[in-house]
């Protein structure tokens, strides 16, 4: 008689075995983002070195800075898909072979050792020049708070010295005092200084004080040798001139700022959109390897 009980079917799925080994080869990641930092520093230091190249102390010889620009930029995309498709197939060819994998699975693993190698190769690259990105932050902080001020300092730089633009007090300080026979000239001595501190503070606060305004005039009209109204009229017009100069130095500091800004905003989104080849590549180039190993 037949044994009819029946038989014991393991409630284990085929295939659902889990496997001691991890999926990811670290050996191979980080050589990978070994590889990728050093081939970035070699590339990126040839390219510092093809930009001093370009670049001339002679006007109107080398390359323009329009010109500088879209080649520093080129210049990063190729570096970011040489060097992470150089370390992406590297840690392809460098990973473990997956025998109890299927080809969908291997495909996805190696696409992920590829972002690994362009994730890990980043964060280290940042930690390594956390000190120098919290410098230009730093620096960058300072020139806002700078240019913020840019009324007071151009106000502060007409009465200290003189620029390109001749901005100095001084000379506005001599036609104030420029007297209208030149054989009556005289020796100012520290009255020039002093009117140069009026005439500084009237620009740093916007107007001149009554009594400052007084005072000018007669001492314009005694160093002058004019009556007063002349002299208040003469007064009325270095201030007026002073004043358009210093609201053209803090303009020319405006427009530089944001000159500045626009540039920044632009690199930094040439920089995403290279970050972002870069993993790209890194993830393709290592299918590739993987699939160069598993042959």
């Amino acid at each position: 008689m037949q044994n009819t009980s029946p038989t014991t079917v393991s409630s284990t799925p085929l295939g659902s075995a889990e496997s001691s080994r991890s999926a990811v080869s670290w050996g191979a990641v980080i050589a990978g983002a070994v590889i990728a930092a050093a081939v970035s520093a070699m590339l990126m230091s040839g390219g510092t070195g093809l930009g001093f190249l370009s670049l001339s102390p002679w006007r109107n010889e080398g390359a323009s800075g329009s010109a500088l620009a879209v080649g520093t930029i080129i210049w990063l995309l190729l570096s970011q898909i040489i060097a992470y498709g150089v370390a992406g197939y590297v840690t392809g060819r460098l990973r473990t072979k997956w025998t109890d994998a299927a080809h969908d699975e291997i495909y996805f693993r190696d696409t992920a050792h590829g972002f690994l190698v362009w994730a890990l190769s980043v964060v280290v690259g940042l930690v390594l020049l956390g000190s120098t990105v919290a410098s230009v932050v730093s620096g960058t902080a300072k020139a806002g708070a700078s240019l913020a001020g840019a009324g007071a300092g151009a106000a502060s730089a007409v009465a200290s010295q003189a620029d390109t633009r001749h901005l100095s007090l001084d000379y506005f300080t001599d036609t104030l005092l420029r007297p209208n026979d030149p054989a009556a000239s005289t020796s100012a001595g520290d009255v020039r200084q002093e009117v140069s501190r009026i005439l500084t503070r009237s620009i740093a606060s916007g107007q001149l004080s009554s009594d400052d305004e007084n005072y000018l005039v007669k001492l314009v009209a005694q160093r002058t040798g004019v009556d007063e109204a002349v002299a208040r009229q003469r007064l009325l017009q270095v201030e007026e001139r002073a004043k358009q100069a210093a609201q053209q130095a803090e303009q020319t500091a405006r427009e530089a700022a944001d000159t500045a800004r626009k540039a920044a905003a632009a690199f930094s989104l040439w920089a995403f959109a290279s970050l972002l080849i870069g993993a790209f590549v890194a993830s393709y180039a290592a299918t590739i390897g993987g699939r160069a190993r598993d042959r």
